[in-house]
């Protein structure tokens, strides 16, 4: 299905969540984002409940964002990283591929109203039984910059190296390695061998409806979030062959899937989200809604205040 999405709409869209990051509001609020990682769960709670400023922040994940689909080799193992209500559900990345148990492991550079840097993260792929919805769940990450999830609060970066790049070859280059953890991840894929491919919209467009938290990660009570974006970015990716991808090194999620991938996936352009500033359930769970979601946040760019939401946050 095609975003009804009017290119004059999507450029102001794009706009509105490029203007909703400030750097320098980022920048202020990295010293305090360390700082309250030092304070007792219950107190970061308090003040992620009762912060105040802007609702929602701009997310920008910058051009060749990458993921590796795994398939589940020990189900058991895997659900137990989801929070109640879920199990494991049956997808793929690409449309026409044959579903399977998966988990996905996804490698950008973010920018965001609150942080920017590079982040992997490990998500198991699974279905919310009470709402039907095929949801995200990040099990794991690492990153080298600032974070906050519901089961560890908030924390400084964790990486030793963190690398996200490309190369004037047309290679995608990831090099990251925790400092705290055994993930690393390495790997070289030659975009220019890529094709652009249609994308499962189950787990593209209706899984970024509802992203949750499992694993280390997940807190009893907390809810699944949404992103709102144009469909249409969702609608096809590069494939990479195998014969152009070298995954030397992965360490994520190792004790419950396969050793090889069985799709690579690269987006060449920028992607350009709104969500809540901290995780919040979500009304929109289907495309129409989801599209409506667009237009409200042009609404309110117009109508609201221009003023600096991450500093705010934790004030």
């Amino acid at each position: 299905m095609g975003s009804h999405i009017e290119p004059s709409e999507l450029r102001k869209f794009i706009a509105y969540t490029e203007n909703k990051v400030s750097p320098k509001a980022a920048a202020n609020l990295y010293g305090r984002a360390e700082m309250l990682a030092k304070m007792p769960m219950r107190v970061q709670q308090w003040i992620v409940a009762h912060a105040k400023g802007d609702e929602y922040m701009g997310f920008i994940v910058d051009p060749y964002c990458f993921f590796l689909a795994y398939e589940i080799t020990d189900a058991d193992a895997a659900s137990r990283l989801l929070p109640s209500g879920y199990r494991l559900v049956q997808t793929a990345m690409f449309a026409g591929e044959t579903p399977r148990h998966c988990a996905i492991v996804g490698a950008f550079n973010v920018r965001t109203s609150v942080f920017g840097g590079a982040r992997v993260e490990l998500y198991v792929i699974a279905e919310n039984v009470t709402t039907g919805m095929l949801t995200w769940v990040i099990c794991d990450y690492e990153s080298n910059t600032i974070n906050y999830d519901p089961g560890e609060g908030f924390s400084a970066a964790t990486t030793s190296q963190a690398v996200i790049t490309t190369s004037h070859r047309g290679d995608v280059i990831i090099d990251v390695r925790s400092k705290e953890r055994s993930n690393s991840l390495a790997v070289t894929a030659a975009v220019p061998a890529g094709v652009m491919q249609p994308l499962d919209q189950r787990l593209w467009v209706d899984g970024n409806l509802s992203v949750d938290y499992g694993g280390r990660l997940m807190h009893e009570g907390s809810d699944a979030f949404g992103l709102v974006f144009d469909p249409g970015e969702m609608a096809q990716a590069l494939r990479i062959p195998f014969d152009s991808l070298s995954v030397e090194l992965n360490t994520f999620g190792a004790d419950f899937m396969a050793n090889e991938p069985f799709e690579a996936a690269c987006f060449p352009f920028a992607q350009h989200f709104v969500t809540t500033s901290y995780p919040q359930a979500s009304p929109i769970h289907d495309q129409h809604t989801l599209e409506e979601a667009v237009r409200s946040h042009l609404a309110y760019g117009r109508s609201s205040a221009t003023g600096s939401p991450a500093t705010d946050k934790a004030s």
